[in-house]
């Protein structure tokens, strides 16, 4: 937390540099996000795909993320994904974009997201494929975010959120390139394999 906390402001500028590759993770996610009902955003940093996607809560260990996701309108609370503090039954929908290699007990975070999700609640996660090119290439680089991140291939993600009381799974990929040579926004595609960004939807059962 405390690399986030320091480094706020180049990670948010990271979607400015970036753009299309952002915008192309927007389309992906959009493909299985709900078009109505109550979202929560685990790890909502500075409130980026929150704000666009029409989340309103989040939360956010990071108080100068979280401070910034509060200017785009996000209702932030301060707290980690392992101990939520919302009552049970909350949330039509959650969101875990990134953030999911970066938590100290992935199990209890996606326990906690049954938790407070109704039942055939939809759980969306965004992950950069650990089995990917840009998986690969984030774990050669070790920039100051990455270098102590663990990262998920799909299918080890998809059997965490079995033990979590997760089913009914869909998948959409896209960053078919790395995110600085995208020239236009991607058209995410179905599955998992080509590309370096994968949305996991999976519905608590």
């Amino acid at each position: 937390m405390e690399i986030f906390n320091r480094y706020y402001k180049r990670y948010d500028a990271w979607y400015d540099r970036n753009r299309l590759a952002y915008l192309s993770e927007l389309e992906a996610i959009r493909k299985v996000l709900p078009k109505k009902g109550r979202g929560l955003e685990i790890g909502v940093g500075t409130g980026r795909f929150a704000a666009s996607l029409g989340i309103k809560h989040g939360i956010e260990p990071s108080r100068n993320m979280a401070r910034i996701a509060g200017q785009r309108d996000i209702k932030v609370r301060i707290g980690h994904g392992e101990k939520l503090p919302y009552r049970s039954n909350t949330f039509d929908y959650a969101a875990i974009i990134i953030t999911i290699c970066f938590v100290k007990d992935p199990r209890k975070v996606l326990k906690e997201s049954a938790r407070i999700l109704k039942k055939k609640g939809k759980i969306i996660l965004g992950i950069v494929d650990k089995d990917s090119f840009l998986g690969r290439f984030y774990r050669r680089k070790k920039s100051v975010f990455y270098k102590k991140a663990h990262f998920f291939g799909v299918e080890e993600l998809t059997a965490l959120l079995k033990t979590a009381n997760f089913g009914r799974f869909s998948y959409y990929q896209t960053l078919f390139k790395l995110p600085d040579k995208i020239a236009s926004i991607e058209k995410p595609q179905k599955g998992f394999g080509k590309g370096g960004f994968v949305v996991i939807a999976g519905e608590r059962i």
